[in-house]
């Protein structure tokens, strides 16, 4: 996008507020008005010295006009700043709402392939860019501007010839604004990549630090934020570089404008009286301020056009495909597979391919194999978190795409072996998103199902006990526990359970599975297992491999074919025996 174009958009979140922005204006015309009208009575205090005795009587009300004169341009900046002010912060919150609602509804693929520091700084960092270029910037690009035209007006007005010598060199200035600018624009941007590397590098430090500081990363930390910073640093520097040059440079024009206009006006002024003559450099002395303050202007909102691009290169990226129009209030749970290729974006070998798999209403069926054979690719389709190209999956024999996701989502309990938690307390992470108005008791009796209340009821406020970020408070298997309580609670024909059992110790996985073998009942569960004890019971037991189904069957059946689950399961038993 150009710079107009993006300027353009961005005036699209402005325009709701058009008559803030027309009550701003016209407050900084205010303001600018009174910078020519004070050299006007300056001009007209010098000339009544030396003029007849009745300007001298006139003059005792200069004082009374000059006081008016602040006061009036005290009105004006009141006016123009708290609505311009007003306006910038009614941006900033959409802005940031909005970047947020379009986060929401991106594609998982999205979030797979984009740095989350990235994402997390352009609602913070380039956010904040954007406040300077629509605040501060705007602000002095207004008031300055109003003031520059009001001083070139008073200038033309009093001896236009020698005005002309300021507006001969205002292409130089444009030829150089504009080089400048372009040169922000790339710096600023390359600025906030390098916050969007410190973020990303910040959060994984966080978020990992019982692995950094187990295997003594620190060192390697601190270089690697180290090496971050000081890219960033360089970029600031070369940003400085170019707001500081540009400063000088644009004095050294006007001055030369000035001296020019110096030289000329002992000609051409000679008829002029003493008050015009000052009055006119007054007013020539004082437009270099304002345009200095339009250039330092221009640069802080070329920074702001840049950091508003990031912000609509991600509004720009198009959101989950919801073209269904099928809806249900709940589904039996019959799930077929008919001839299933899938592969991720950029990968050239399928993760799965050839699936064909019938499941009935009620019936358990477990996927084991080793890592990479396809069985977290086959249930991640389900919920429809990445889109399949080649064959169909159909729920109670409708498509999957011919569901709204609002609805195919509502049919489905996700339990993976990475359990998300929030910063609320045990009773919001259970009754979470669709489940937050679920009353009380069906709370405490999911949690109970879960066998989540017995150390729930130990914690100093029970359900509405904090529990800190991730559930930083909680072990594994008590996180593990809040997680099956929030699927239980969601009462879904579908059941999804990835690895779910993973992070229990055997006694707390002997209550779940007891918990799940009752919650099981009636609906459809497809079950990821490492652990193969846990799923002798299920109706039937895929065996993956290389994205294929390679065996099929209950756990006796394969057990007695001596086949790739066999093999597993002595490896498996040997190795716990061996323990």
């Amino acid at each position: 996008m150009t710079d107009g174009q993006i300027y353009k958009r961005l005036m699209s979140f402005v325009l709701p507020y058009w008559r803030m922005f027309v009550i701003s204006a016209i407050g900084f015309a205010i303001y600018a008005a009174t910078e020519p009208a004070v050299v006007m009575v300056i001009q007209k205090m010098i000339d009544s010295f030396g003029g007849a005795s009745a300007d001298k009587q006139q003059i005792q009300y200069l004082p009374a006009l000059f006081i008016g004169l602040f006061i009036v341009r005290g009105i004006g900046a009141f006016l123009g700043n708290y609505y311009l002010s007003r306006i910038s912060g009614n941006l900033i919150h959409k802005l940031r709402c909005t970047i947020f609602d379009h986060y929401t509804r991106l594609s998982v693929q999205y979030f797979d392939t984009h740095n989350s520091g990235y994402m997390i700084s352009r609602i913070t960092n380039n956010i904040g860019e954007v406040t300077r270029a629509t605040s501060d910037s705007v602000r002095s690009y207004v008031r300055e501007g109003f003031t520059a035209v009001g001083l070139l007006w008073y200038l033309l007005y009093t001896n236009w010839k020698l005005s002309l010598i300021f507006l001969a060199i205002a292409p130089v200035v444009v030829l150089m604004v504009r080089y400048v600018g372009k040169r922000l624009k790339r710096l600023s941007r390359n600025m906030q990549d390098t916050v969007g590397d410190l973020t990303h590098i910040t959060s994984e430090m966080v978020s990992g630090n019982r692995i950094v500081k187990s295997f003594g990363g620190e060192r390697y930390e601190r270089q690697r934020f180290k090496d971050c910073s000081l890219e960033n640093r360089k970029q600031y520097r070369k940003l400085i570089m170019t707001m500081s040059l540009n400063n000088p440079l644009m004095q050294l024009l006007i001055s030369i404008a000035l001296a020019g206009m110096m030289y000329l006006a002992m000609m051409i002024m000679k008829a002029s009286s003493a008050g015009e003559f000052v009055g006119f450099f007054t007013a020539a002395f004082l437009l270099p301020k304002p345009i200095r303050n339009l250039s330092d202007a221009n640069a802080e909102i070329l920074r702001g056009l840049a950091a508003a691009e990031t912000l609509f290169e991600v509004l720009d990226e198009p959101i989950e495909r919801d073209e269904g129009d099928y809806e249900v209030e709940r589904c039996q749970g019959r799930i077929e597979f008919k001839n299933l290729i899938f592969s991720y974006a950029g990968s050239e070998t399928p993760a799965l391919k050839g699936i064909n798999l019938t499941i009935e209403p009620g019936q358990t069926v477990a996927l084991v194999g080793a890592s990479g054979g396809g069985k977290s690719s086959l249930i991640n389709l389900l919920p429809r978190f990445y889109d399949y190209a080649d064959g169909e999956i159909l729920i109670d024999g409708v498509e999957l795409k011919r569901y709204k996701l609002d609805c195919l989502r509502r049919q489905i309990a996700l339990v993976t072996q990475h359990v998300t938690l929030f910063n609320t307390t045990v009773a919001n992470n259970i009754a979470y998103g669709t489940l937050q108005n679920a009353e009380r008791s069906r709370i405490q009796k999911a949690a109970t199902d879960a066998y989540a209340m017995d150390f729930i009821n130990k914690m100093p406020q029970g359900l509405d006990t904090e529990i800190g970020e991730n559930g930083v408070k909680l072990s594994g298997g008590q996180r593990q526990r809040l997680a099956l309580a929030r699927a239980l609670l969601k009462d879904a024909p579908i059941l999804i359970l990835d690895e779910a059992t993973s992070a229990l110790d055997t006694e707390s996985e002997r209550y779940i599975q007891a918990a799940l073998n009752h919650v099981m009942k009636g609906r459809t569960t497809l079950v990821v297992a490492h652990r193969l004890s846990t799923i002798e019971n299920a109706d039937v037991i895929l065996v993956m491999e290389h994205g294929q189904i390679i065996e099929r069957g209950s756990h006796r059946e394969l057990l007695s074919r001596d086949g790739a689950y066999a093999k597993l399961h002595k490896m498996q038993f040997q190795d716990e025996d061996r323990a």
